[in-house]
C-alpha cells in the first residue's frame, strides 16, 4: 500500500509533529479534541461562540445584496 498524504517517510503523522497549540490556553492539542488539548477547551470556545464574544462585523448591504430582495419588498 501507498502511505498516506499526511504520513511522512517514518510512518508516523505529519500532523503531531507540527501540531499546532490550542487556541483557548496554548497547549499542545490532541487528536481527540483537536483543535484543542481538551473537552474544557473546546467547551469554553463553543461558550465564547454562544455567548457572542466571536463576531462578524456586519456592514452596509452592498448592491449585490439587494439584488436577492424578495420582490414584494417595497424598502428597496
Amino acid at each position: 500500500m501507498f502511505p498516506r498524504e499526511d504520513e511522512d517517510n517514518a510512518g508516523r503523522s505529519s500532523s503531531a509533529s507540527s501540531a499546532r497549540p490550542c487556541p483557548i490556553c496554548g497547549k499542545p492539542a490532541i487528536e481527540k479534541t483537536r483543535p484543542f488539548c481538551s473537552k474544557r477547551c473546546a467547551d469554553v470556545d463553543l461558550h465564547r461562540w454562544l455567548g457572542g464574544v466571536y463576531a462578524i462585523p456586519a456592514g452596509e448591504a452592498d448592491e449585490d445584496s439587494k439584488a436577492y430582495a424578495h420582490p414584494d419588498d417595497d424598502s428597496l
